[in-house]
């Protein structure tokens, strides 16, 4: 997930900047193969295609710490991020304290490659004290009909997975 404060004039100001790290690379790019294998299962681990998304993860890596380091601000890599997602809003950890009201240009990447972009404004903001930022809870003001779609039909997949999985394995 990305986001960016919205500004008075309509212009996205960044909220957290910093140099793109070798982790934060190899984290995005390993993230949508661990996705596929859970979703998969077994069908995968056996198939011959695994070994060449492994490579096509592999170089796409290489790729990109290559450009880091010719270019370090040629690639801007969003921070995986947990967040709590509803139909209406998103909640995450930000280490930047925002204020109830501010807006924010919002970018997320569901599962498999499904980008989502919208508007929400900040409605909470408290101190996380476990990981010294802030606990931010936010509604969408402005999100088109397809994106609420694939954000709605990206919730109920994963509530179903976690209930299939509740019924395997209970206790």
């Amino acid at each position: 997930m990305e986001y960016r404060l919205l500004a008075e004039t309509g212009t996205a100001d960044p909220v957290e900047s910093g140099n793109t790290t070798p982790e934060m690379i190899s984290a995005a790019v390993a993230k949508p193969t661990a996705d596929l294998l859970a979703r998969t299962g077994e069908s995968l681990i056996g198939s011959p295609v695994l070994p060449w998304i492994m490579k096509v993860d592999y170089l796409l890596e290489v790729i990109l710490n290559s450009l880091v380091t010719i270019a370090p601000s040629s690639v801007a890599m969003a921070r995986l991020t947990d967040v709590n997602l509803s139909g209406g809003g998103v909640g995450f950890v930000s280490s930047h304290e925002c204020a109830v009201g501010d807006r924010l240009s919002v970018k997320m990447i569901l599962p498999p490659f499904t980008p989502i972009h919208t508007v929400a404004q900040v409605i909470r903001s408290t101190p996380d004290s476990q990981r010294q930022g802030w606990v931010l809870a936010t509604e969408f003001l402005e999100i088109s009909a397809n994106d609420q779609e694939h954000l709605i039909r990206h919730i109920l997949h994963t509530q179903a997975d976690r209930l299939r999985a509740r019924r395997n394995h209970p206790g």
